[in-house]
């Protein structure tokens, strides 16, 4: 009976690895083509009969990049940008979550229903009023116009009041019992306990902010102050695409957030699983 049960589990633990194996080369694949088409010549990615090895690596396209588009000074608008909207958004939507959450003041129903309403209308509706803004205040083609509409969110005000709203009242008592005001019991208790859900509002607002397209080509027509997101972009033409070019600018603009979720591996998943953000 033993031996029986054992086998069946040895079989179920094989079948269970191969279902995750062939998962992992479906999720895989299309990064190994797209390295497989960078090293490629154009004639090779367009080819009516698909070449799935090229005849020789064409390892000067990575370099016609740099020849292509101002990479470094584009890499580094993209990292200022998500550098500050990350930090302003993790200031920003603590506190407004928490005073949404733990604070009882007049018209916090109204202004709670105004906020989450955003989640409601597409980002599109109002991008026209963002550029009229932008304009006005002169900040086109600068970085403080590509920030500017991102410092705040409300999908991140929302993920913050969930998560303060899920401690137990007894800490928040027991502060003020010791004397604490609301920003010490903020600052000292409620924030640290909500670190997961602080990681995960980080994780998604680096993510937004490094692959957002629209915005980036709405506001700037100088490639130097252009993100990667919206550089690489100009490297469609109107007739004719280097498709290996595009294919390898991309790689190396994906580099910097794949070596982050590498190395931040472990914090990301739990962080991901304690807020129970899919």
């Amino acid at each position: 009976m033993t031996d029986r049960v054992t086998h069946r589990r040895r079989g179920s633990h094989v079948v269970a690895h191969l279902v995750l194996g062939l998962g992992s080369l479906v999720m895989a694949f299309p990064f190994v083509w797209q390295l497989i088409m960078s090293l490629s010549t154009n004639a090779e990615v367009q080819s009516v009969t698909p070449v799935f090895w090229p005849s020789e690596l064409h390892w000067e396209n990575y370099a016609e990049v740099f020849d292509r588009m101002p990479f470094l000074q584009q890499l580094g608008n993209s990292v200022l940008v998500t550098v500050l909207r990350t930090l302003a958004q993790i200031l920003f939507c603590t506190l407004a979550g928490y005073a949404f959450a733990r604070m009882r003041f007049r018209g916090r129903g109204v202004l709670l229903g105004l906020v989450l309403s955003i989640l409601m209308v597409p980002s599109q509706v109002y991008l026209l009023s963002q550029y009229q803004i932008i304009q006005s205040l002169g900040l086109l083609d600068s970085v403080g116009g590509l920030v500017l509409p991102g410092l705040f969110s409300a999908f991140g005000t929302f993920l913050m009041r969930t998560a303060f709203l899920s401690m137990p009242n007894e800490l928040e008592e027991a502060a003020r019992l010791d004397g604490a005001n609301p920003f010490q019991i903020f600052w000292k208790i409620m924030l640290p306990l909500a670190r997961p859900t602080v990681a995960v509002l980080a994780i998604t607002t680096v993510l937004w902010s490094w692959n957002e397209l629209l915005w980036p080509l709405v506001v700037t027509t100088y490639s130097e102050r252009m993100p990667l997101s919206a550089g690489l972009a100009t490297l469609i033409g109107d007739r004719t695409t280097d498709y290996p070019v595009v294919m390898a600018a991309s790689l190396l603009a994906m580099a910097p957030v794949l070596v982050m979720f590498v190395l931040l591996q472990r914090r990301v998943i739990d962080g991901l699983a304690s807020s129970g953000l899919k």
